[in-house]
């Protein structure tokens, strides 16, 4: 391994935080540029775990109206927009961050105006330059959360003009959970998200081609009013001990959490999240406490129908859902 004192550019760090243990580390790298780029991404990291648990953090470049202090959080996965998205619309709004959108409880948001990261050539490190450089805005004292877009570019030869439209909540639920940091730690994440997504009045997604035309597209969310009826409600999580049951028998895992969203659920196991369709929400009621596959198979039947191959289906469903770790099945008597 290549010793520290190979490398000419170094830095040590020091870091507090009122939730984990304080401490130092080095960073070395061959060049500025490199060193810049780890500089920025350990102090995110550091960051997000220092407000695990406490913020809901998402995945998303974020710019505030200056007068009003609302803010838009543009999601999207690493490499697909944000920072341009931000450079261009921050030069009219004030620049909240490239990187992680931190929203609290009540709806105010922590900045974290970060350097931008701006891509190079292949195999370069991204260099890391200050909103200054771009003439962006600073974010104003109080800003709150007003707007969640998830932002899809289209890259091709013909440009189109940007198309701004709601996403179903239950397929908002399933694009923010994989762009978000620790929410696995918040209480009651995915009801978390709910009520955050219920109070922006939804989740919206722009489809464009051009950053430049994002301003104009954008701007209607910066003062809408949110209006939203409430589409889900909790779904019930707790059941008996498996270890009590028979071989064989099978019961729900118990999860992070889950809602209901019409007649869908949506069910979070450690930090993945599955949706349950169709016959899927009967057999999780079902599977409440440990059952046999015969009570389940009645059970699921009483609410779905009897067609024939019914038998057949249902249980074909629950061996794929044991498989996924949505289900188990007891296999020692206690």
């Amino acid at each position: 391994m290549e010793p520290l004192y190979a490398r000419p550019f170094t830095a040590s760090v020091a870091c507090t935080s009122a939730k984990r243990e304080g401490g130092t580390f080095q960073l070395a790298a061959a060049s500025f540029e490199e060193l810049a780029e780890n500089l920025t991404s350990r102090l995110t990291v550091a960051a997000i775990l220092a407000n695990a648990g406490e913020l809901t953090m998402l995945h998303a470049c974020g710019v505030a109206d200056p007068a009003s202090g609302a803010v838009v959080a543009l999601v999207a996965k690493s490499g697909t927009g944000k920072t341009t998205a931000a450079s261009v619309l921050a030069r009219t709004y004030g620049y909240v961050t490239d990187e992680t959108v931190a929203i609290a409880w009540d709806g105010s948001v922590v900045p974290y105006p970060k350097p931008l990261s701006v891509k190079q050539e292949a195999g370069a490190p991204k260099r890391q330059a200050a909103p200054d450089e771009f003439g962006l805005q600073p974010a104003p004292a109080l800003p709150y959360i007003q707007s969640i877009v998830l932002l899809k570019r289209i890259q091709g030869t013909r440009q189109m003009a940007p198309v701004l439209e709601r996403v179903p909540l239950a397929d908002a639920l399933l694009a923010l959970i994989p762009e978000s940091s620790s929410q696995a730690e918040v209480v009651d994440p995915l009801q978390s998200l709910c009520r955050l997504i219920e109070s922006v009045g939804g989740v919206w997604q722009v489809t464009y081609s051009e950053a430049a035309d994002l301003p104009a597209a954008l701007e209607p969310l910066f003062r809408l009013e949110p209006a939203m009826d409430t589409e889900w409600e909790p779904a019930a999580t707790t059941g008996v001990q498996l270890g009590q049951a028979p071989v064989g028998h099978i019961q729900r895992r118990a999860p992070r959490d889950a809602v209901a969203i019409g007649g869908e659920l949506l069910v979070m196991l450690d930090t993945q999240i599955v949706r349950l369709s169709g016959i899927g929400p009967a057999l999780w009621d079902a599977c409440a406490n440990p059952v046999s596959l015969d009570e389940i198979t009645r059970q699921v039947g009483n609410v779905h129908g009897k067609p024939e191959g019914y038998r057949e289906a249902i249980a074909g469903a629950v061996e794929r859902l044991v498989a996924t770790s949505i289900l188990e099945r007891a296999s020692n008597l206690n």
